[in-house]
């Protein structure tokens, strides 16, 4: 192709992609509203307005970790019953410090984890190429592991991390009985529990336990500020506070040390105190979206769709669809545009020839939503679908 005609095709794709980006800012009925899509303007307004209550304004703001972001982390400690917590930028930052530290005391680098958790898939290897930490795999299958498979393992590991909910699988989840079985066979093999809690604020529902019973069962635990609550970013590590002290160590030398962090504090008090009450009730209602979905697609002529898991562990699941994901963004976009209703949030990503799956969220705008609205919805989507299904 010449030049001119990859520019073309260049600007063609830009142009897409701000049409969808248009679409999607413009709907006005959604199942959840990404925070990305709002300008900075809109952000800035939304942190003003919200501020009032989540914090002593008055009081001096923060430099080097201390002041508001101490008070985030004296908060999240005591939301997860554990003795300390440091505040992070990222999550991939907290989480390797955290596993490094484990390994300084356990005296083994090497981490059990599923090959499906965000360090393996979404991180460029970081443990490995960072923080000298040497990643195994207990399992394959798309769930969390079993005790069993914790406990027959072939070889040593200092570490256990478990991912909750497993993210790339569906957003899946093991029973409370399974969960404190694989913690107990990985301490009889001396090993560390650690908890990728990403998304461990919306897991309370599944298990029927308190996030501080849920956090009990493990050594140290990694949440976000941002996937769930809604702030503008940043993770801490809660655990035991000598563990804690040599994180905020490593912080340093890992750059996270930041000169001032109060936008992304305050935005994480902010969602602690506004969008974390709500998730179960969001969990709750994903459940009657989940069902809805499964049948206005039977009810509208589509000859295969799947909702994995069926009945959603958390606020999240998975939609599969026999199309293209193209051809699903691009019907999503044009009902956004010609009705304000965006049914979709999420890219459509390939699985397989003609197999795309996207993530479902339902958080406080979808709560509005029953199963009637669904099923309009889910009708008007599949209207705006070529009329033949690929094979």
């Amino acid at each position: 192709m010449s030049d001119t005609g990859e520019q073309t095709a260049q600007e063609t794709a830009e142009q897409k992609r701000k049409r969808r980006l248009a679409a999607r800012r413009g709907a006005e009925r959604v199942m959840w509203r990404p925070p990305f899509l709002y300008t900075v303007r809109e952000r800035l307004a939304w942190l003003t307005e919200a501020a009032e209550g989540a914090y002593d304004l008055d009081e001096q703001s923060d430099i080097y970790g201390g002041g508001i972001v101490e008070t985030l982390e004296e908060r999240v400690a005591a939301l997860l019953g554990k003795e300390a917590a440091a505040f992070f930028p990222s999550g991939t930052m907290a989480q390797q410090v955290a596993l490094r530290c484990w390994a300084g005391r356990t005296g083994d680098p090497t981490v059990a984890l599923h090959p499906l958790s965000h360090p393996e898939v979404h991180e460029r290897h970081a443990f490995s190429q960072v923080s000298g930490l040497r990643p195994v795999h207990v399992t394959t299958e798309p769930r969390l592991p079993t005790a069993d498979e914790v406990r027959d393992f072939e070889e040593p590991f200092g570490a256990l991390m478990l991912e909750l909910p497993l993210r790339d699988a569906g957003f899946v989840l093991p029973s409370w009985e399974e969960l404190e079985a694989v913690t107990e066979a990985a301490r009889a093999r001396d090993a560390v529990v650690h908890f990728d809690g990403a998304r461990l604020w919306e897991c309370t529902t599944h298990f029927g336990r308190t996030l501080e019973e849920i956090a009990g069962l493990a050594d140290s635990v990694y949440v976000s500020f941002y996937k769930s609550v809604q702030g503008f970013g940043g993770a801490a590590i809660a655990g035991p506070r000598t563990l804690v002290d040599e994180a905020k160590t490593w912080r340093h030398r890992y750059g996270g040390q930041l000169f001032q962090q109060f936008p992304t504090a305050l935005s994480a008090l902010i969602g602690l105190d506004r969008d974390l009450p709500r998730l179960p009730e969001c969990v709750a209602h994903a459940r009657v979206v989940a069902a809805a979905l499964r049948e206005g697609f039977a009810e509208a002529g589509v000859p295969w769709a799947r909702v994995h898991p069926e009945e959603p562990h958390t606020h999240q699941f998975q939609l599969w669809l026999p199309y293209e994901p193209e051809v699903l963004m691009e019907a999503g976009m044009r009902q956004a545009e010609e009705t304000k209703t965006a049914l979709f949030s999420q890219w459509w990503d390939r699985s397989g020839p003609g197999l795309a799956f996207t993530e479902v969220t339902v958080a406080a705008p979808g709560l509005e939503w029953t199963a009637r609205d669904v099923k309009a919805a889910v009708a008007d989507f599949v209207r705006r679908l070529p009329g033949e299904v690929s094979k």
